[in-house]
């Protein structure tokens, strides 16, 4: 029997990390980390497993000499924190296993502070090394050569989750995206055919953690649409799942945004409680979404498309990207001009990053348009080298797209075209549904919404980093209740007004230079 310690470490502030915001919702992070539960739960029954999420706990260094195995994950923005943590384990010659995204493009950047490494998925590999290191036989290196087949995956630990510290859950249904865009190393790691897991095994994970006490699930797939035809025989099967339950349960996912395409999708997305979806956007200039092999996103109007989304009753948060071959600094404009007309409320707008092992590393490498030094420079934030404008130009033009975006009348002109003079029909299947099969959990739901509004602005408007915008806030606080909109609108806006404290802090603190620049 092994003793092992599964760790993942702190992130780095970041836009979709909400940190700033975590505190006025009483959590202390966003999510966790599905490669923690995913290995406890391929890890035979005879050993004891610890989950450590350095995200809401404290690492006790010392106390990690009690355990056989110390494994370590990590995204490329954690990669620092985890070179800093494999520091202290050396130091105490813990023995040490890592795996996950990073490591997975860049199996050499510990080297000489790990025992053991696994690229790729590990669902074949990781028990392999646990029966190889109690032979003492143990590898260096394990590398899946075979794709996991997501439908033969064993439930994670869930019970090692300490979900009371975290804003929501995640489930992920399917690994892989069909499609083909360069700067994106899903699929180098996880392939362009997506792996699914079968309707019965998604409604047992999100069962399992409703039985925790869950209330909000991201459906963390690269892209949940990337199989229609499966997504489709999930959404059904998620929609039985919450009629059996009374509807306790809201969705977000991660879609592609030829979702646009498929009127049936939406619906089943939107009867199924799925109240938002992030799609990766990028640019609304054809020759940069050519450039970069997004084609889904050329078929058509994007604005048109993202506003049928919308009007199916999902909220669309937008993955924007500055710094593509064809961009110049009037990009910033066009990029600011999209999203106020798109009303697409939460955007987070990047430069383009080049990350190892992805086609567009290969093809800026062979150019020589790489500065990998530049990524971890607080003052550059990147590795690419741009070519229609400096790299200073790229950096100056995307902070002042991100002040823009999120200062407050901008932010919120937003919520109000979208949500009040739009109208979004958000959660009206559950609503509807609710009001004809169990009434008296439709007037429950409809107080403690209120209630849960209410609260959530009193902190807000106490809180000092407030003080600053809540006029702009109480300005559009009273079109939302002039408007006569549900009770569900007043939490949305509660709840933009959190994304929006963390939002503003962020670029505020950059563009005084009190935070170094955060390009995630």
């Amino acid at each position: 029997m092994a003793r092992i310690c599964l760790i993942n470490p702190r992130f780095p502030t970041s836009f979709w990390g909400l940190n700033h915001g975590l505190p006025l919702l009483n959590k202390k992070s966003n999510m966790p980390v599905l490669a923690l539960p995913t290995i406890a739960g391929l890890t035979p029954a005879e050993h004891e497993v610890t989950c450590i999420d350095e995200n809401i706990e404290d690492i006790d260094f010392d106390s990690l000499k009690q355990y056989d195995i110390v494994g370590l994950t990590g995204m490329t923005v954690q990669r620092d924190r985890m070179r800093e943590i494999l520091m202290e384990l050396h130091a105490r010659d813990i023995f040490v296993a890592v795996g996950g995204p990073w490591i997975t493009v860049a199996e050499n950047w510990f080297d000489g502070f790990v025992d053991v490494i696994f690229i790729g998925e590990a669902e074949e590999t990781w028990p392999q090394f646990l029966n190889e290191w109690k032979q003492g036989l143990h590898q260096y290196r394990y590398e899946q050569i075979e794709k996991t087949d997501m439908a033969k995956v064993p439930l994670p630990r869930y019970d090692l989750v300490k979900y009371k510290e975290y804003a929501m859950g995640c489930v992920q249904t399917s690994r892989g995206c069909p499609f083909q865009c360069e700067f994106c190393d899903i699929i180098v790691i996880f392939g362009r055919k997506p792996r699914i897991k079968t309707s019965e095994m998604v409604v047992s994970e999100i069962d399992a953690q409703y039985k925790l006490g869950v209330r909000v699930i991201f459906l963390v797939d690269d892209n949940f649409i990337g199989n229609k035809k499966a997504a489709k025989v999930i959404l059904r099967a998620i929609i039985e799942w919450q009629h059996a339950n009374g509807f306790p349960m809201a969705f977000f996912t991660e879609a592609s945004l030829d979702l646009a395409e498929d009127d049936e999708l939406m619906k089943l997305m939107a009867d199924a409680g799925m109240v938002a979806v992030f799609i990766g956007i990028e640019s609304p200039d054809e020759d940069a979404l050519r450039e970069t092999k997004k084609f889904q996103n050329v078929r058509g109007g994007i604005v048109e498309r993202v506003k049928k989304v919308q009007d199916a009753g999902m909220e669309v948060y937008a993955g924007m990207i500055v710094g593509f071959d064809s961009d110049d600094e009037t990009v910033f404009d066009r990029q600011y001009a999209f999203l106020q007309q798109a009303r697409i409320v939460g955007a987070m707008a990047g430069m383009l990053s080049a990350i190892p092992k992805t086609p567009l590393y290969a093809r800026l490498e062979a150019e020589g348009r790489l500065d990998n030094a530049a990524a971890d420079d607080p003052n550059i934030a990147t590795n690419v080298i741009p070519l229609n404008m400096t790299r200073e130009v790229m950096r100056d033009g995307w902070l002042d797209l991100m002040i823009r975006l999120y200062e407050a009348e901008s932010y919120f002109s937003r919520f109000n075209d979208l949500f009040v003079e739009g109208r979004i029909p958000l959660a009206s299947a559950k609503m509807d549904w609710l009001r004809k099969n169990q009434f008296g959990n439709y007037l429950k739901l409809q107080t403690l919404t209120i209630l849960a509004a209410v609260g959530m602005l009193a902190k807000i408007w106490t809180d000092p980093r407030t003080k600053i915008d809540r006029p702009v806030y109480a300005k559009y606080l009273k079109k939302l209740i002039a408007a006569r909109r549900p009770p569900r609108l007043l939490f949305q806006f509660a709840f933009k007004c959190v994304m929006h404290t963390h939002f503003a802090t962020m670029t505020r603190q950059m563009a005084k230079g009190e935070s170094r620049l955060v390009n995630t």
